[in-house]
């Protein structure tokens, strides 16, 4: 009896545990997972050059200024034009601002002498004659022991400090040393800006007190560079009018202070900005007897349909183009490259 009572326990207990394990396999869930995928051993196998600024590429970022030619692209007259192609040619040529003297000049030459070409071809040959004229390169040679100086000047929002923040990283990545200085001390971002765009390029930066004296701190700024056996200083200008004298008499003194032993200055480039036409005209007589003007440095060129005022500051100056901004990034401010920038203008 009592071994017949052990045999239902040990039942009883058996069936209970086979029991729970049925259950328990019953509520367990069950996750497939797919394998992942192996992780590519390199990620990126080299950093992609950036484009070159083609005529091609020029012709896009020009696409405003180009529009306004199209007109000519349409004219397929060889030899002598009539009075209505004439006319054509004159309002495509003023409504780019290439401004009424030249234009008037570029008329009366293809009504006397025709187009053997073909106007766009005639056209584009008095527009090259014109902007290739002049010295585009940026010069650096000064007598020994004498630090090469690069004034910028302009009126403030042309892009004049951010002009030298581009110039200053292009001639860091070519392997020269620089000095930035901040002369521009009336206005109080200019000095932030100009110092966020030594650090990003690695170059040096002079700056003084919001107000102080902007000979000063260009006058500093050689001193360093020469001391450090720098190659180049480049300084930033004040753009507007003060309380204490006359911006342009201020400009007259800063260039006369930058050219003092150890400095030399080798160029004093005028930033207009493309998109105010005719207006940069006016800004370029103001500066060019104070500052002592060697070069133009134009800047957003992509965002105007007036491409024609370079054609129209260089006849009117005899100022060579040197630099042109086409773009945003540090890589769109460009030496000036006459007959790319022609071409994206009037090339097929």
């Amino acid at each position: 009896m009592t071994s017949t009572v052990l045999l239902v326990v040990l039942a009883v207990v058996a069936l209970s545990a086979v029991i729970i394990v049925v259950r328990h396999r019953r509520g367990r869930r069950v996750v497939s997972v797919t394998p992942r995928e192996p992780m590519p051993e390199v990620l990126v196998s080299g950093s992609e050059e950036l484009p070159s600024l083609t005529t091609e590429t020029l012709a896009r970022r020009l696409s405003s200024s180009r529009g306004v030619f199209d007109r000519i692209r349409t004219v397929a007259t060889r030899g002598s034009l009539s009075p209505e192609e004439l006319e054509l040619v004159e309002e495509v040529l003023l409504r780019s601002d290439v401004g009424v003297t030249l234009t008037t000049r570029v008329v009366s030459e293809l009504r006397e002498h025709g187009a053997p070409d073909g106007v766009v071809a005639a056209v584009r040959d008095r527009l090259l004659d014109i902007v290739a004229a002049g010295n585009r390169d940026m010069g650096r040679d000064v007598s020994s022991g004498r630090v090469p100086v690069w004034l910028f000047v302009g009126v403030n929002g042309v892009g004049k400090t951010t002009t030298i923040g581009k110039v200053a990283a292009r001639e860091c990545r070519e392997g020269r040393t620089v000095v930035l200085a901040a002369g521009d001390t009336f206005r109080a971002a200019a000095a932030d800006q100009l110092s966020l765009w030594a650090e990003r390029s690695g170059a040096d930066i002079v700056r003084g007190a919001e107000g102080s004296d902007p000979g000063a701190v260009i006058h500093d700024a050689i001193g360093r560079a020469a001391a450090k056996g720098c190659d180049l200083v480049i300084a930033d200008t004040a753009g507007r009018r003060h309380t204490s004298s006359n911006l342009l008499d201020e400009l007259s003194k800063i260039r006369r202070v930058a050219d003092r032993e150890p400095g030399q200055v080798t160029e004093t480039i005028l930033v207009l900005d493309a998109t105010t036409g005719q207006n940069a005209i006016s800004q370029a007589r103001e500066f060019l007897a104070a500052a002592q003007v060697t070069g133009l440095a134009l800047t957003k060129l992509d965002g105007t349909a007036r491409g024609g005022i370079v054609a129209a500051l260089a006849d009117e100056f005899g100022l060579p183009v040197k630099l042109v901004g086409v773009g945003e990034s540090i890589d769109d401010l460009r030496p000036f490259d006459p007959p790319a920038f022609v071409d994206a203008l009037l090339g097929e």
